[in-house]
């Protein structure tokens, strides 16, 4: 695995194509889901600007990234506005959950966790974005393909904030999560959502 690379190469596993065919299937929640996960990514990083306030360079960067992730937020809505789909609630996917279980519970190892899984959940979604793309209208490819570039930029801050605040090499602490995140994401999942395992 390169740690270095690409979102894609710091994954431990692909989307499976049975999840891209369920995507197809449900674009209405695929596109309400999709917001849901843009206003989660905007309050982790507002979460932890507050919860880590001495951190400078956390600081800015999650200012940053809350500002993007709420303009991509508002770009989503304007696609189901659009496209005529009710904006209904939707129960959360287990995805998230499921690897802020293993987090340490002392410090600077749980903000180094929770780095290390915001570095995970971009890095998913910079894939599933690149996977989708090629299978929808021009609008919708377009609109993923540009969300790319600040999604991988966001994977980077992640993971070289949790570089920066370990005090040991993190490269264990990737494989924890990354072994966590491969069975989340290839396990059947009973509903659909845009951080789900193939459907059941």
């Amino acid at each position: 695995m390169n740690q270095r690379g690409t979102p894609s190469a710091f994954l431990p596993c692909p989307t499976p194509d049975r999840w891209i065919e369920a995507a197809l299937e449900h674009p209405e929640i695929l596109l309400i889901d999709h917001a849901n996960c843009e206003k989660k990514a905007a309050n982790t990083a507002l979460n932890l600007m507050f919860r880590y306030i001495d951190r400078l360079d956390l600081l800015k960067k999650m200012s940053r990234l809350a500002r993007e992730e709420l303009r991509h937020f508002e770009q989503v809505l304007d696609f189901i506005t659009r496209r005529n789909v009710r904006y209904v609630h939707l129960t959360p996917s287990r995805y998230a959950q499921g690897l802020r279980a293993g987090l340490r519970k002392q410090e600077p190892g749980r903000l180094v966790d929770l780095l290390i899984i915001g570095a995970l959940i971009e890095a998913r979604s910079c894939e599933r974005f690149e996977k989708l793309a090629p299978h929808l209208d021009d609008e919708l490819a377009d609109f993923y393909r540009s969300l790319l570039r600040s999604e991988s930029r966001h994977f980077r801050d992640y993971l070289n904030l949790a570089r920066d605040y370990a005090e040991e090499p993190i490269e264990e602490r990737i494989a924890f999560f990354s072994k966590r995140e491969a069975e989340l994401i290839n396990e059947p999942d009973d509903e659909f959502r845009f951080h789900s395992g193939p459907p059941r």
